[in-house]
């Protein structure tokens, strides 16, 4: 079976991007795991942000008696580079991103120490464990290709080594010392679940977060950074890797992902009416809100309880056309309404191969495809087609001309909402990350860091 999906990639959409993106990255900052704020107190004159050896060992900053080193900072910053198939950036984005890659390194080098202190460090062989099961698992490639890769690029197994370490200390600090000291009731699950119950059918959107701290003596420069962030996104960007590397918000470790909530949850008023105008896809901001800016995107939105028509699961049949080497674009043209013209007259789906015979058509099928898989260009169009009909056509010289022949629709079923065990495993989730979030703040106050 042929995926009608890659076939028409001049309709991708920004979410799809960020998909593919988040997918790609090493684990970049897993669930539990606060990205820095500005309350490290960083100096804006490191030697970090002159340019340098790549290779020096010369210190930017000691923690606790560790030293980071800026190969530590470089080798991290062409890990998030390869991830997101980034071949090259403007010098400033990239020094913000080694400023960023240079915060988080901090504090994962204080979990680790206080992983340490606490008498349950992360062993080398887990280390070790943990990084060939990402090779191969993940990326396909025995433990020795993969350290091979990661020099190509300019990094080090080290460098991903010292990340899972980093990751696997926070996770086991968070599941002694904060997990079991979170209690959520029955009766606050049950009162939330009537709220949900009250609210079916009202408007419910899922929102991406940019969120970047502020005060009235960096406002101007933060402003420039948003926007520069913003830039940087409707060329293509990641929104969800741009998210885990620079928002301030608890939100980054998921990239940015706030789920699933109603618009008088955001408590702004200015953001409220902001989403409401927003399409899935589109992106607003930079927001100045009270401390800092906002950058929300619009991943999706839905009615709370109520079925909606993009979970319709369809049957399609794609006949397709392409242009001998060397065709003019009149030519081209021709045969594209001629072509166009025999699909509009298809009434049911056993006619596609009769239809595209004259043309030496290519017909394809996939069945079992939820239309909200597809491009939002292509899901409005299905949405509105009558089964046996045709798309009108799309492509273009180099890439061909094709439709989608809707050969059955099967009706999307009301989404029944969380149950009592989903809805007790999210509260829980938010008050572990809000202690996570008071935790690493104390560390970091405790820590001794002197920068170089």
């Amino acid at each position: 079976m042929i995926d009608l999906a890659k076939t028409i990639g001049k309709f991708a959409t920004a979410t799809a991007l960020a998909g593919l993106c988040a997918s790609a990255a090493f684990g970049q900052q897993e669930a539990g795991q606060i990205m820095a704020s500005d309350a490290l107190n960083i100096p804006e004159d490191i030697s970090l942000l002159q340019p340098g050896d790549p290779n020096s060992r010369s210190a930017t900053a000691t923690v606790n008696g560790q030293i980071i080193t800026r190969t530590d900072v470089e080798q991290r910053v062409a890990l998030i580079l390869a991830a997101n198939e980034t071949e090259s950036v403007p010098e400033d984005e990239l020094n913000r991103l080694r400023m960023q890659v240079f915060r988080n390194l901090i504090d994962e080098t204080i979990q680790i120490q206080e992983a340490a202190a606490q008498e349950m460090p992360v062993s080398r062989d887990e280390v070790d464990q943990t990084y060939n099961r990402l090779a191969t698992q993940r990326f396909g490639r025995t433990p020795e290709e993969m350290a091979t890769y990661l020099q190509s690029i300019g990094s080090a197994p080290q460098s991903l080594k010292r990340q899972i370490e980093g990751e696997l200390a926070w996770n086991r600090l968070l599941s002694r010392n904060v997990a079991p000291f979170v209690n959520v009731s029955t009766e606050e699950v049950n009162e939330l679940m009537e709220r949900l119950k009250a609210s079916k059918g009202t408007a419910e959107y899922r929102i991406g977060e940019i969120y970047l701290s502020a005060t009235p003596t960096t406002r101007a420069q933060v402003s420039a950074n948003a926007q520069q962030i913003v830039d940087q996104l409707k060329q293509g960007g990641s929104f969800v890797a741009y998210a885990r590397q620079y928002s301030e918000s608890s939100t980054a470790s998921a990239g940015g992902d706030l789920g699933w909530i109603r618009l008088e949850q955001l408590q702004n008023p200015q953001l409220e009416s902001v989403v409401r105008g927003l399409q899935p896809g589109q992106l607003a901001g930079p927001i100045e809100i009270p401390g800092g800016f906002d950058i929300l995107y619009l991943i999706d939105k839905r009615q709370i309880g109520m079925a909606d028509p993009r979970d319709a699961i369809v049957s399609l049949k794609q006949i397709s056309i392409e242009f001998p080497k060397g065709t003019t674009q009149q030519a081209a043209s021709e045969r594209a309404n001629e072509f166009a013209a025999a699909m509009e007259q298809i009434t049911s789906c056993g006619q596609a191969e009769s239809a595209a015979q004259p043309f030496n058509a290519d017909v394809v099928s996939n069945e079992g495809l939820a239309i909200r898989a597809l491009p939002e260009a292509l899901q409005t169009m299905l949405l509105d087609l009558d089964v046996g009909r045709t798309t009108p056509p799309f492509g273009s010289l180099d890439e061909g001309v094709r439709v989608l022949l809707l050969c059955g629709r099967e009706a999307a079923q009301a989404d029944a909402g969380p149950n009592f065990d989903e809805l007790m495993a999210q509260l829980e989730d938010d008050r572990v990350n809000k202690r996570a979030q008071r935790y690493l703040r104390d560390l970091r106050r405790d820590a001794v860091i002197e920068y170089k």
